[in-house]
């Protein structure tokens, strides 16, 4: 095997980032490591600052040899980030970046969740074979999540009243083509799920892409000889506290269901009015922000993972993790959940808040049904989303990209 040199581009990275893409990254930067190639990941702190003024809660764990991190910050962050949001172009830190992306230094440059490190304009930076990955659904939705005015699923497509409503100025960059003629230096997309895939061409974007989900790293070994976290039997929810993620229906539930506990692992905007509406409520508790290296105990002796989201995600990182670990999962049947749940077995779909404790009654009165479901999760997991099968797939991908851009240049 030929060592590449890999640099990734992404606007949020461990410990500054929100969410499963930041930690997708560092797993693919850090699986190629362990495989003997050379990464360097470059990130924007300015964006984290700006969408979250407090430090990161989580501490900042050591890259192993092999990987560079590059930190961009600058001094007046708010402007910074607000000149790239506008113009779609890395301004203040254009410079910068074109000098770490100097032509021949990179073999493969990975453009992650680029929305606030650049934009579209950074797609013409650097001369490696360039792949895409759509962690979200940036590349047809301003506001990345295909939640309308911040209040329902994006059926039909409103953007500019949209941003309004989420008190974001409108992108008017989106109106030029800039996005069109940028997408050609791109010799591969990625899309997470074949969902994502499907609504991606649904809605209009212009390029082929290939499927890549996530994966859970070989090397975590957590303790399984560890006691469960918990005294009495719970499920779990790990995420984001915000109205697209569907909590409250849960909550809701839980106020007159009683054969087991809710522990919520997570925090975000919706975090207060989740407390209040679970007020009184001893069944229910609510853990906070766990780094994501404490969260396996949790995930392994929980009846079920309940991902309740009422948007379009473009995978369910959390359902692998529920997976590695052979607890099934109760989720919404929307965007790429029933490919991953219940194309192998894993668990079970709702619809409605009944169907949802329905579900919940099943598996916690049947120990056989549940077991069923655990055997089928992780047989799944092994075969579809362990860092052995997927990071294979992903260096083939790398491999087309390098073909097509040597074809580009010819």
């Amino acid at each position: 095997m030929t060592a590449r040199r890999f640099c990734f581009l992404t606007t949020f990275y461990p410990p500054w980032n929100f969410g499963g893409d930041g930690v997708a990254v560092r797993r693919l930067a850090h699986g190629l490591v362990r495989r003997g190639h050379h990464v360097t990941v470059v990130h924007d702190a300015d964006a984290y600052s700006v969408l979250h003024p407090a430090p990161p809660s989580e501490t900042m764990l050591p890259e192993p040899p092999g990987l560079e991190l590059v930190r961009l910050q600058t001094r007046t962050p708010l402007l910074a980030t607000f000149l790239t949001h506008q113009t779609g172009r890395p301004v203040a830190n254009g410079s910068r970046l074109r000098a770490l992306l100097a032509a021949g230094r990179f073999d493969v440059i990975n453009f992650h969740n680029i929305s606030l490190i650049g934009g579209p304009g950074l797609l013409a930076y650097g001369s490696g074979a360039k792949i895409y990955f759509a962690h979200e659904h940036w590349l047809v939705c301003p506001t990345h999540a295909l939640w309308r005015h911040n209040r329902e699923r994006c059926e039909t497509q409103q953007c500019l009243r949209c941003q309004l409503r989420y008190h974001r100025p409108p992108q008017l960059w989106r109106y030029t083509g800039l996005m069109e003629r940028q997408l050609r230096h791109v010799d591969v997309f990625v899309a997470m799920s074949e969902f994502s895939r499907d609504k991606h061409r649904e809605l209009g974007f212009p390029r082929e892409m290939e499927v890549l989900p996530y994966f859970v790293p070989d090397d975590v070994s957590p303790d399984a000889a560890a006691g469960p976290p918990h005294p009495r039997p719970y499920f779990l929810f790990v995420g984001r506290l915000e109205a697209m993620k569907g909590l409250d229906d849960v909550v809701d539930v839980f106020a007159t269901y009683d054969q087991a506990d809710l522990l919520i692992v997570g925090d975000g905007p919706q975090a207060a009015e989740l407390r209040r509406r679970a007020a009184g409520n001893p069944r229910i508790r609510f853990l906070g922000h766990l780094a994501t290296e404490r969260i396996a105990p949790y995930y392994r002796h929980a009846t079920a993972l309940i991902v309740p989201s009422h948007c379009f995600e473009t995978f369910g990182i959390t359902i692998i993790e529920a997976f590695e670990q052979g607890t099934p999962v109760i989720g919404r049947r929307i965007g790429p959940f029933p490919e991953i749940v219940e194309r192998f077995g894993g668990g079970e779909l709702f619809d409605t808040r009944d169907q949802l404790e329905a579900a919940m009654r099943r598996l916690v009165g049947c120990a056989g049904r549940r077991e069923q479901m655990s055997r089928a999760a992780t047989e799944a997991f092994r075969a579809h989303w362990c860092e052995a099968t997927v990071l294979p797939r992903y260096l083939a991908i790398v491999d087309k990209a390098d073909e097509r851009r040597r074809s580009r240049q010819a």
